[in-house]
């Protein structure tokens, strides 16, 4: 006959079996926490013996809304503006959690959610913190950490919930250890995928300066004869300084056009595009500036309708249809009827058209282009513009708007994360920049507070200017190669 001795206090036995501690008064919900913090550590804990009340329930949902409440803060640099609205949302992986829980453990579906809950506050917290400094730190910002870095701090996230769930249901269910894993999973995903499948509202938005929406207006162009005169020199100038092709090579022309006069980011982009084609691209004497500006009415020619099918025309003059390639780069407001705005006031100006540029381009004869179109839905100016000889990429798609075009911008986000950052920088491909920016601009999106929905810049591209660009891209890594 054995007689059961009870262990010394202090010992190492006693400590394990006084974990976890028994329940009582206001110790409640630290238990749990503290199970909570045990399990994230993939320690195990007998949560089963612990009670999970009214109060404690509502104390670890309250305390994971305050967690979120400030870790959204801490990744805004800067001013920030509270949105009361988001205590309406970003409740799906909370019921997705209650509903995993009540399937698994059915017996022990309150407990398991509590002490998942918990285990989430610990997990959201660590890596919460990390990501905050990140951006903090500055270093989300490429090329410190580009953004598969970031992509992949927040998937040591995911795979620590997953993991941290799955020991949960392993040694809750045994013998049932693939069951623990799908559920663990189903979780992990849930909480991963849910807010970034449905738009769901933050706590907190970086505060736009209130001098933005009140920005008086610029001051008009002062039209006059003299300059209408010199307009007109200066198209024709610029028009007949573009230079010939060169046989055997595959030679870019470029045209940028931006026709709304009242906000100088389009200047602005304009310039930077054509900086850009003219370095990267062997596009100096090959590049045209159309632009609406009052700072630029005497040195460059306006972006009317007409003027850009001049360009065309004069372009299809010089260049070689079998070997050479028309850039074009359209930056302005956009409409969902794809419309781009153009404005100089006091003139009144036409609105271009897909089906204009497509017109003109087909009757000039030029057979390999490449047309960039940095506007809102224009995603619509796809289909109209799309052939084998043609690749469009556009700053959204045709049922959202673009970004980063209003009189404070720099950039357009499309055209900075496209032009300036990835084509000056990093490829001389246009598909692979737009497929690099893409993830850039989503996320610029996200931290300006765009609430619409993510741009979805598109990209198309037939097979003949498919092989032309491999062409010229071949030619200007050898260039670039080339001693100098």
């Amino acid at each position: 006959m054995t007689t059961e001795t009870n262990p010394a206090p202090g010992s190492s036995e006693a400590v394990a079996h006084a974990w976890p501690p028994r329940p009582d008064g206001s110790a409640r919900l630290g238990a749990w926490l503290a199970a909570g913090a045990r399990s994230a550590l993939l320690l195990p804990v007998k949560w089963q013996s612990l009670k999970p009340t009214a109060p404690v329930v509502v104390g670890v949902v309250a305390m994971g809304v305050l967690l979120s409440l400030l870790l959204q803060r801490l990744y805004v640099v800067g001013p920030a503006s509270f949105h009361l609205p988001a205590f309406d949302s970003g409740w799906l992986s909370t019921l997705a959690l209650a509903a995993v829980c009540l399937f698994v453990l059915p017996g022990h579906a309150l407990g398991a959610f509590v002490l998942l809950s918990a285990q989430w506050l610990v997990i959201g917290a660590v890596t919460g913190a990390v990501y905050a400094g990140v951006i903090h730190a500055g270093w989300d910002a490429q090329p410190v950490l580009p953004d598969w870095g970031m992509a992949a701090l927040w998937s040591l996230s995911l795979v620590w919930s997953v993991v941290a769930a799955g020991c949960v249901f392993w040694r809750a269910l045994p013998g049932r250890g693939a069951a623990a894993a799908g559920a663990a999973l189903v979780l992990g995903v849930a909480w991963w995928s849910l807010p970034e499948w449905i738009e769901q509202h933050r706590f907190w938005y970086p505060m736009q300066p209130a001098a933005a929406e009140r920005a008086p207006e610029p001051p008009r162009l002062e039209l006059s004869q003299a300059l209408m005169e010199r307009q007109i020199e200066v198209i024709a100038g610029q028009l007949a300084a573009l230079q010939p092709q060169r046989p055997g090579i595959v030679d870019l022309y470029v045209l940028t056009f931006a026709p709304f006069g009242e906000e100088d980011v389009f200047r602005r982009e304009s310039a930077m595009v054509a900086d850009v084609m003219r370095q990267r691209f062997d596009a100096a004497g090959r590049t045209l500036q159309l632009v609406n500006h009052r700072d630029t009415a005497q040195e460059l020619p306006w972006a009317t309708p007409l003027n850009l099918q001049r360009a065309i025309e004069r372009a299809a003059q010089l260049m070689d249809p079998d070997e050479d390639v028309l850039f074009i780069h359209l930056t302005s407001h956009g409409a969902r009827d794809g419309k781009m705005s153009a404005r100089l006031r006091p003139m009144t100006l036409e609105a271009l058209e897909p089906a204009m540029l497509k017109g003109w381009l087909d009757a000039a004869g030029i057979r390999h282009r490449v047309l960039s179109i940095s506007a809102c839905y224009s995603g619509s100016w796809v289909a109209p513009l799309a052939d084998d000889g043609t690749l469009v990429m556009t700053a959204a798609d045709a049922e959202h708007t673009s970004y980063g075009c209003g009189r404070l911008s720099e950039l357009t986000f499309y055209g900075r994360a496209v032009f300036d950052e990835q084509l000056r920088q990093h490829t001389l491909s246009f598909e692979q920049a737009l497929a690099a920016a893409r993830p850039v601009i989503d996320r610029r999106e996200r931290e300006a507070g765009k609430s619409d929905g993510h741009s979805n810049p598109q990209l198309q591209a037939g097979a003949a200017i498919r092989e032309r660009l491999v062409q010229l891209e071949a030619r200007l890594q050898a260039r670039a190669a080339a001693p100098q």
